[in-house]
Formats: structure tokens, C-alpha cells, sequence
């Protein structure tokens, strides 16, 4: 455009041009006004990346980054037990009437329905605005969910706050594991994005004690005329760890594989560099990684593994598969029931204080998430899913058993939640079904826990990573939301019979993954292609050396020349003669 010609809207091509060349605009057609705009506010952000943005000294520890990025693990867990401590509180029980069965379970479940919208529009906000950006939109939508839990008036407002929380975490849950997985080198991804599994555990304790302790409020659950502050505290409160994501993140970088596949590449391997180098961007594994990620985004360009169709095509549709599944099978565990409805299966086992009772088993699962996050980048993740799956179904099982053999009906007709009990004669066999709770939270907690995030988070190429991580994770709160639905009716109709059910669910599961699932451990993201396009069978896939350790190896013995890299796009790596 030069000076003197006649003012036009702005166009498409204009996006290629310099802000030199174009210095004048002028909307052409008040009909197309908002998509010119839209063009206009790109034209700036591209030719001027830093326009806008606040400057904030950046943390570049890997271990500060994700353990804070965390923080939205803290928000999940949360939710997993704002239910829990609420539900049987005189208070509760009297200001939205009582509500059992169906109804309890459509309350329960609307987090997680929620969470299902929130994780399948997560790659979207990921994808276009980087992953940090998405955790930080994610947690103060989170805030105003907390807000209206705390004010909700009636089960309409409540259901309304506890889906628009539930919306945050179901972003939080899909991109937090791809942040992790993207920032981390491959010697510890396991154990920082295991921190992810951990913030969930000190989520639930944390809200479960806050519940515990607000339960005394007004005289305790002694008191029929409790006041409401009893729910309103505990939900409120959620609100502050989702204000400190917000803020915090602006102190941490994006994702190096994002701004890569941006073509931000200079920004990228300053990342890198700062990340893995200590800032200096000759060092063999900056640069090896650099060009992993530039050979891996250019072969996906060439094949056009970019959109949600991608995720069709065979090589990659069978990682989709066990990426879902895994989720699936960590909902199907029945985990998550002993965290929603503890007070429920406590009380049939004939405890008496079940509050206190039930707060241990938060304690050991934030205890037992501690040895997964120091030895799943030793032991690797393909043990800790058969291990886990075959002790939970034992414990299950054993539960069942326990149930079926030593219960009787329940004869308070008036208990609405709770149709099947032990009688307090057998004081024996109600310890036995709460040392099986223990064992089995445990158990979750040193195995599936922590991989049922790490592993699906590994399993993608970069450009489809957050479009596949959403789907993984929407098939979690999924069934999430189903189960929590489900499962009050199923406790009053079924009751023992539902232990057997997902003792079944176990074994299923123990038998999927010896058959698909292969390990990852010691493999860079870019590596996942050679493990799953190896042509081996999964308990042999994994065993095959680390290319980035070749790479950098031949960077450090001088058989490769790295030549340019002051300047990212012109890095180069030549084979020497």
C-alpha cells in the first residue's frame, strides 16, 4: 500500500505485510466490521509479539514450574471432596432439603459434567492461546464457580457454580500434565507431572479437614438448626489457590514446544537453554532437544498431523485409544467413590465416627503419592498399572466379600442414603473393610494415580499433544460424572454387589494394559513415535535406547557440527566427515 491510495478494509494478505506498510485503516463494510477487527488486533500481535504484554521475571526451575503448575491439581482435589465432608452435615442435608439418591447424585455430578465440556475445549484455549494462558483462564473461571457455590441459594445456583468450577477443572486436568510433560526433561518427566497427582491428594485432605472442622459450626451435627456456614466456608475458600494460579503464572515461561510450533523458535531455545542449560544455548542438550523438537514438528507439518482428523489415522488413533482408556480404567478403579461418597461406605461398615475415620484415608493418599513421584522414572510406568490393578481388585474382592457375608439390611428406614450395613457385633469385620479402604487408596495412590496423568500426557505428537491429552481427559470426567451420578442409587439397590462390580472393572483393566500398554519411561516426547511404531509388543516396546542420548552424545564427541544457533531459526546440525 503506498501513500495516497484510497483507504480499503484490511485483508487477509495484509497479515503479511510490516505495520510500515500499513498505516491506515479503515473498516469497508460495516458487515464484515468484526472480522476485519479480528484481523487487525492479529496484524498487531504478529508483527509485534511483546505489544501488550507486561514483563515479569521469569522462574526457570523445572521442579518450581511444575509443582506450582500443580496448583491446578489443588483445585481438582477440591472439588473431588467438596461433597464429601458437606453432605452429612445437619446444615446441608436442611437447606437444599435433604436431597438422596438421584438427586444427591445429579449434585455430585455436575462438577464432572462440567469438567467433560471443560477438557474437551481445552486443547482449543491451549492450542491458540499456549498452555499457560489456558491454566490461568481456567483458574479464574474456577474463581467465580467457587463464588457461586458459596452464594448459592437453592440447588439450581448450586449445580450452576459447581458445573462453572468444574468447566476450569476440566481445562486444568487436560493442559496442567501437557504443561509439565513440555517443560520437563525426560529423566524426571515422570516424577514432576506424578506432581500434578500429589496437588490432588493435598486438595482433597485439605478441603476434607476445612469441611471437617466447619462441621462444629453452630454445635456441630448435633444440632438440627445448624447454621449454613457450615458448606459456605468450605466452598468459598476454593477460590484462593484459583487467584494464586492466575497470578503466579505470569512468573513462569510457555511451554518450548508450544512457542516451536508457533515458529517462535528463538524464544523457544531461549527456553530451552534456561530450562535445561542453565541459560546457555551451546550447551549438547539444548541443542540435541532443539532439534528433536524441529525434526518432530517438521515431519508433522509435512504430514499434516495438525487437526482433531489427524487423531483418526492409525498411527495415531491407537495411542488415542490407550490414552482414553486409561483414564477411563483410573475412573473405573473406584477410586473416586471412596473419595465422593466416603462417608456413605464408612457408615455401612459400621463406623461410628465415620468423619474422622474417613480423614485418614486422605491422609494415606496424599503419604502414598510421595514414592510414585520418586521412582516412577526408575521403575517406570507399565509396572506401576499392572501392580495397581490386580492389588485393587483384591481389595475390592475382599470387601465384597466381607460385605455379603457379615451384612444385613438396614433397619433405620428412615436413612435414605445407606440400605445395607454391618451390625456393630461384628466389630472385626468392620476394621477388615476399613483396612481394605486403607490398602486400596494406597495402592491408587503408588500406582494409577500418578501415571493415569503422566502417561497419557506422553503418549502424542506435539501438534495434536493438547487435542489428544483433551480427549483423554474428557473420557476421565466422563465417567466421572457418570459414576457420580450412579453410585448413590447403586449403594442403596446393590450395595456389596457394587464392590464386586469394580473389583471386575480391576481385572479388566490389569489384562488392557499387559496387552497395549507399552513403557515410556526415559524417552523423550519426540521418542514416542519409535516406541509405538516399533512393531513390538508392548512389554517389549519400551526397551529401546533414548535417540536424544545419541544426539547429544555425538554433539559432545563433535560428530555432529551445530553451526548458527544464535539465532533459532538458523540452527543446523551437520553430520561430520
Amino acid at each position: 500500500m503506498s501513500e495516497g491510495t484510497a483507504p480499503h478494509g484490511l485483508e487477509p494478505h495484509d497479515i503479511t505485510r510490516s505495520p510500515s506498510q500499513i498505516y491506515y485503516y479503515k473498516i469497508a463494510d460495516p458487515a464484515n466490521s468484526l472480522s476485519q477487527l479480528q484481523l487487525c488486533v492479529q496484524l498487531v500481535l504478529d508483527q509485534n509479539p511483546s505489544f501488550g504484554r507486561m514483563k515479569f521475571p521469569q522462574i526457570y526451575n523445572v521442579y518450581a514450574i511444575c509443582g506450582f503448575a500443580a496448583l491446578g491439581g489443588i483445585l481438582f482435589g477440591f472439588d473431588i471432596s467438596s461433597m464429601s465432608g458437606a453432605i452429612g452435615t445437619p446444615a446441608y442435608k436442611k437447606y437444599f432439603n435433604n436431597p438422596a439418591g438421584t438427586r444427591q447424585g445429579g449434585i455430585t455430578a455436575s462438577m464432572p459434567a462440567g469438567s467433560l465440556v471443560g477438557a474437551l475445549s481445552s486443547s482449543f484455549l491451549a492450542d491458540r492461546l499456549s498452555r499457560r494462558n489456558a491454566i490461568q483462564i481456567a483458574a479464574l473461571i474456577w474463581v467465580v464457580g467457587a463464588i457461586l457455590q458459596a452464594a448459592s441459594n437453592g440447588v439450581a445456583l448450586l449445580c450452576v457454580g459447581r458445573v462453572i468450577g468444574g468447566y476450569a477443572i476440566g481445562i486444568c486436568s487436560a493442559i496442567v500434565p501437557v504443561y509439565q510433560s513440555e517443560i520437563a526433561p525426560k529423566e524426571i518427566r515422570g516424577r514432576v507431572v506424578s506432581l500434578q497427582q500429589w496437588a490432588i491428594t493435598w486438595g482433597i485432605l485439605i478441603q476434607y479437614f476445612i469441611q471437617y472442622g466447619c462441621s462444629f459450626v453452630d454445635g456441630g451435627v448435633e444440632n438440627p438448626n445448624q447454621g449454613t456456614a457450615a458448606f459456605r466456608i468450605p466452598w468459598g475458600v476454593q477460590a484462593i489457590p484459583g487467584l494464586i494460579l492466575f497470578l503466579g503464572f505470569f512468573f513462569f515461561p510457555r511451554s518450548p514446544r508450544w512457542l516451536a510450533s508457533k515458529d517462535r523458535w528463538e524464544e523457544a531455545l531461549r527456553v530451552l537453554a534456561n530450562l535445561h542449560g542453565g541459560g546457555n544455548m551451546n550447551h549438547p542438550k539444548v541443542l540435541a532437544e532443539y532439534k528433536e523438537i524441529e525434526e518432530a514438528l517438521r515431519f508433522e507439518r509435512e504430514v499434516a498431523e495438525t487437526s482433531f482428523a489427524a487423531l483418526t489415522k492409525p498411527r495415531i488413533f491407537k495411542r488415542v485409544i490407550l490414552g482414553m482408556s486409561i483414564q477411563c480404567w483410573s475412573q473405573l478403579t473406584g477410586m473416586n467413590i471412596m473419595m465422593y461418597y466416603i462417608v456413605f461406605i464408612m457408615r455401612a461398615a459400621g463406623i461410628a465416627d465415620e468423619l474422622l475415620t474417613a480423614s485418614i484415608q486422605y491422609i494415606i493418599n496424599v503419604a502414598m503419592t510421595l514414592p510414585a513421584i520418586m521412582y516412577l522414572d526408575k521403575f517406570g510406568r507399565r509396572p506401576a498399572l499392572l501392580c495397581g490393578s490386580f492389588l485393587m481388585a483384591v481389595w475390592l474382592f475382599t470387601t465384597g466379600a466381607l460385605q455379603a457375608s457379615y451384612g444385613n439390611p438396614n433397619p433405620d428406614k428412615t436413612d435414605k442414603d445407606i440400605s445395607w450395613v454391618i451390625p456393630r457385633e461384628h466389630r472385626a469385620v468392620s476394621k477388615a473393610i476399613v483396612a481394605c479402604s486403607y490398602l486400596f487408596v494406597a495402592t491408587f495412590a503408588t500406582t494409577w494415580g500418578p501415571v493415569s496423568w503422566t502417561y497419557p500426557s506422553e503418549l502424542y505428537p506435539s501438534k495434536v499433544r493438547a487435542k489428544a491429552v483433551s480427549l483423554a481427559t474428557a473420557s476421565n470426567w466422563a465417567w466421572n460424572c457418570i459414576l457420580a451420578f450412579a453410585v448413590p442409587p447403586l449403594l442403596w439397590s446393590i450395595n456389596w454387589k457394587m464392590y464386586m462390580i469394580f473389583g471386575t472393572f480391576n481385572a479388566v483393566a490389569f489384562i488392557h494394559m499387559f496387552l497395549t500398554a507399552p513403557e515410556t519411561k526415559g524417552k523423550t516426547l519426540e521418542e514416542m513415535d519409535d516406541v509405538f511404531d516399533s512393531g513390538l509388543p508392548a512389554w517389549k516396546a519400551g526397551k529401546i535406547e533414548s535417540r536424544l542420548d545419541r544426539v547429544q552424545r555425538d554433539i559432545e564427541a563433535g560428530n555432529l557440527k551445530v553451526s548458527g544457533h544464535s539465532h533459532a531459526e538458523s540452527v543446523n546440525v551437520e553430520t561430520k566427515v
